[in-house]
């Protein structure tokens, strides 16, 4: 029964009830709202209450309304066939009354609405809703600063919806937008641009500014509004607009928003300082205003790099960032985003493709110009603008700045690694690069290196001398020199591969490295870490002579007293032991204290990605150190306690079982003493009710137990059924599954059949007919091991899995299609060897009237006896079979020819051409 307005009080009451506190009140309100949610007129009273006037102030009330109306619009508004959804009249209602509402105070609504308009969009836009666009643009023109700014967000929402749509058809929709939106969009950006700066001007010279006044508020509005317009801009250029790297179609828009973006982020630029103190919410918008405008050109390099390689687009926006890299003044170092924004667009420039385009050939009277010649020619005029732009005085200086200037620790840095080693450690190493100015010049300078290494190879060197030179060994006070050394140190790992033509790992290491350990001052902590870093990035250039001291180093840097060192150490130590030429004879008497070291470390950790890393490393020693039978009981114990203390961490899990699996295979047939841990781990991770993300990992770590263990103990044994419940849900692991049935065959024998025959059958036909023939292919194999080892109990119990093999083997379509080929040969050697191995039962299963009714559904024409027509398909398909299987076919012939049947011997001169009766015969007197 359809919901109406005399429904809207009870609406309005559960929706308030739904929030309370109090569960006996809540309960019965969320089973109410859900109950209703599918009634016709359900979406109808949530939008009367979210824009009844006299609900204005009830903003909770209103918001829930909102959620709920979204929900049902991503379940209900597409129409499906297993419900009635929405009524195509209730959608032009809501619609309509959507559009009606715009003028939303409470932005959290606001934004809700915009995103509900959006959703609704995805689906009906342009077929049902083609107004849409035309309708907020109309209401653009008289609208206050307010209603405006809620019009730009519903636009932004949409156009952010619509662009995530992958289909050609969808795609040219979106083209056609953004044709008839970029240039009304484009002329209010640039008219509120010059508003808004003329607004700050007169800010910047008041001085009771901090006094609250409408001005200031609309100002502050339009400020926003001019940011979702920015937002929309950049939506229309990177959606709107195929990328030119493979159309090379020139985007005009490119050329006439970049130049404008870069004068916007100038004139923001000085307010950045001068509102810092006096206005703070201009001030925050200033930073947004610059990180934004900057993002936004990196976005437009990246899907246009041709249209923004013009001669009036790169060079000043390059030029703009290297000035502010080397020289950000005072006022600007402390702006971290907007220089790592810079950064960002300096090495998406310097590592660009489509910029380094390598010559290609062509031929000599091709007529016309190729596209690869077009990009050829712009690569190289843009590649001319770079070589302009960043002569070697200038990579030498930008080089000489990111070490010199931002590698170096800050007293923050300095106050965090030793007050909170663990998470500085973290935020250095392991952080997204493009969130913290230090991994960002990193970044920067590890492609700008790449890019010049014959250039900056002795520039780095020398800097690297002079930072040793300027701080010996035995300098223990924490000076800029030392903080250089630090910095220098890092440069050097983090080019190790082009920089160890310049330079020799060996002498460092005895001249410089081995001596910073030796020295145990507190202050030490921050060279020590490097020194970590260096061994584990130089391990390519480590040879024989050095390799026994560097493993004893890091192990003695996994014992430091600092954390950020002793996990520094940890990953350099992963790096060697995971290293082609892994010394375990020079490492094998340092594993106690190495296993003592990471058990230790773990307990002491708190984060979590801390855990994940010492685990790995644990993980690691286990795969490639065979030597693990005397440090069992500790494992056991270690493995054990961080199952249980990591539930509901899901990859720390997942970690785990990875060193299980390597526990389980460097056990190898011993591997049941660790059994008393193993299987309650393995019986949880395997549960279908467990997280499904650790389920792969789960059932890697089950086959692995399998494959290694010396017999089937009985717990082994029950968990079978587990695999029938994974295979119902899905297929996604079906290669392993298949591993592990083989496994139980093998190793169960008639115990694991007796038990489990039903589970066995009832997986193969859950299989059998519903994957692709990649999935049949693989399974095959396991009904042919089933057969091999009991010919006379299996078919019988399996006969729904045969008679769909028979049906596979009698149909056509694979005359083109080879893996159709591949799965007809091996289905049909898996009925020749039953027809050899029990001859009565394939005689019962083709005159069986299941298997003639199976038939006729799959379409598939029966002339003659069915066995004759598989005596087709083995004469057919002998070339696509292995010898193995080609044997069983001459088997099955030899018994077929017993049944002297007149059709039989019209084959025979076939069976006499493909040799199959000689390889037959040869076969008998082998034996």
């Amino acid at each position: 029964m359809a919901l109406s307005a005399s429904d809207l009080p009870a609406m309005y009451s559960f929706l308030a009830n739904s929030m309370s506190g109090d569960e006996s009140v809540r309960k019965p309100a969320e089973t109410a709202l859900s109950q209703s949610e599918s009634r016709p007129g359900f979406c109808s009273c949530l939008m009367e209450i979210i824009t009844a006037k006299d609900l204005a102030s009830q903003v909770d009330i209103r918001l829930m309304a909102s959620v709920y109306f979204k929900n049902s619009v991503n379940r209900y508004w597409r129409n499906k066939r297993d419900s009635s959804g929405i009524s195509n009249e209730e959608k032009i209602h809501l619609r309509q009354k959507l559009l009606s509402h715009l003028r939303e105070e409470n932005y959290q609504i606001a934004l809700m609405l915009a995103v509900l308009i959006s959703k609704i969009a995805r689906i009906d836009y342009p077929k049902e809703w083609p107004e849409l666009f035309s309708i907020l643009a109309q209401q653009l023109q008289p609208a206050d600063v307010l209603t405006s700014h809620r019009i730009f967000m519903i636009i932004f929402r949409t156009l952010k919806e619509l662009s995530t749509k992958r289909l050609t058809s969808d795609q040219r929709t979106f083209a056609e937008i953004s044709s008839h939106l970029f240039d009304f969009s484009w002329h209010i950006w640039q008219r509120d641009l010059q508003t808004i700066l003329n607004g700050f001007s007169t800010l910047s010279q008041s001085y009771n500014s901090n006094d609250p006044n409408q001005y200031h508020d609309e100002l502050y509005l339009m400020c926003e509004r001019w940011l979702l317009c920015l937002k929309i801009i950049r939506q229309l250029i990177i959606s709107g607009f195929p990328s030119d790297a493979k159309c090379v179609q020139e985007v005009r828009p490119v050329k006439e928003v970049s130049p404008v973006l870069l004068n916007g982020i100038e004139s923001f630029l000085p307010y950045y300082s001068s509102f810092q103190k006096v206005h703070s919410k201009f001030w925050d918008f200033t930073k947004r205003a610059c990180t934004k405008l900057m993002k936004v050109l990196v976005a437009i390099q990246g899907r246009h790099p041709f249209s923004f390689g013009d001669k009036s687009v790169l060079p000043p926006v390059m030029e703009f960032c290297l000035n502010k890299i080397t020289d950000p003044g005072p006022e600007l170092f402390s702006f971290e985003q907007f220089l790592i924004q810079s950064m960002v667009m300096v090495k998406c420039v310097l590592e660009c493709k489509e910029y380094k385009r390598g010559l290609t050939g062509r031929v000599v009277d091709e007529s016309g110009i190729t596209q690869e010649q077009i990009k050829k020619n712009i690569s190289s005029a843009v590649g001319g603008v770079l070589t302009s732009l960043l002569p070697n005085e200038r990579i030498i200086l930008l080089c000489n700045v990111l070490i010199r200037r931002y590698f170096v620790l800050t007293a923050s840095d300095l106050e965090e690694l030793y007050q909170n080693p663990e998470a500085f450690h973290h935020e250095q190493d392991m952080v997204q690069w493009t969130e913290k100015l230090r991994p960002c010049a990193e970044a920067l300078y590890i492609v700008l290196f790449e890019n010049h290494s014959q250039l900056l190879g002795p520039v780095v060197v020398s800097l690297l001398q002079e930072a040793m030179k300027g701080c010996p060994t035995s300098v223990t006070e924490i000076t800029p020199g030392l903080l250089l050394k630090d910095a220098a140190y890092g440069a050097a790992a983090y080019v190790y591969y082009e920089l160890s033509n310049y330079l020799s790992f060996k002498d460092w290491y005895n001249g410089a490295l081995s001596q910073e350990l030796s020295n145990d001052h507190p202050n030490m902590h921050i060279i020590h870490r490097k020194v970590a870093l260096i061994l584990g990035q130089w391990v390519s250039e480590i040879k024989d002579d050095t390799k026994r001291q560097v493993y004893c180093d890091l192990i003695k840097l996994l014992q430091d007293k600092n954390l950020s060192v002793r996990l520094a150490a940890c990953r350099s130590l992963c790096l060697h032991i995971e290293d082609a030429n892994f010394s375990k004879r020079e490492f094998i008497d340092l594993l106690p204290i190495c296993w003592g070291s990471c058990f230790k470390l773990v307990e002491e950790v708190q984060e979590f990605d801390s855990k994940v890393q010492v685990l790995n490393l644990i993980s690691v020693l286990i795969a490639n150190v065979s030597e693990v039978i005397p440090f069992v009981d500790n494992l056991v114990h270690f493995f054990q306690k961080v199952w249980e203390e990591s539930s509901g961490e899901s990859l720390l899990q997942i970690q785990l079982l990875i060193a299980l699996r390597n526990l389980v295979v460097a056990l190898g047939s011993q591997s049941p003493i660790c059994y008393n841990m193993l299987l309650p781990i393995l019986q949880k991770g395997i549960d279908i009710n467990s997280p499904d993300e650790l389920l792969e990992d789960s059932m890697q770590l089950w086959e692995t137990t399998l494959s290694c263990a010396p017999s089937l103990v009985p717990q082994l044994l029950a968990y079978f059924p587990s695999l029938v419940e994974i295979m119902e849900r899905s297929f996604d692991h079906l290669q392993v599954a298949v591993s592990i049935i083989e496994d139980y065959i093998i190793l169960g024998g008639t115990e694991f059949l007796n038990m489990h025959a039903s589970s066995v059958a009832k997986i193969l036909d859950l299989v059998v007919g519903n994957v692709n023939d990649k999935g049949i292919i693989s399974t095959l194999p396991v009904i042919d091991i089933l057969i091999q080892c009991f010919p006379v109990e299996v078919p019988p119990l399996i006969s729904s899995t045969l008679q769909k093999l028979v049906a596979i083997c009698l149909s056509g379509g694979d005359d083109r299609d080879p893996s159709k080929t591949a799965v007809k040969a091996s289905s049909a050697a898996i009925l020749a060897r039953i027809l050899v191995m029990n001859t009565n039962y394939l005689a019962q299963l083709m005159s069986d009237q299941s298997t003639l009714l199976l038939l006729q559904k799959a379409g598939v024409p029966i002339k003659d006896n069915i066995l004759l027509c598989l005596v087709d398909i083995w004469l057919d398909k002998v070339d696509n079979v292995s010898s193995i299987q080609r044997k069983t076919y001459g088997l099955a012939l030899s018994i077929i020819l017993t049944l002297r049947l007149p059709q039989v011997l019209d084959m025979l001169d076939q069976i006499l051409r493909y040799g199959l009766l000689i390889f037959v015969f040869y076969t008998l007197f082998a034996i």
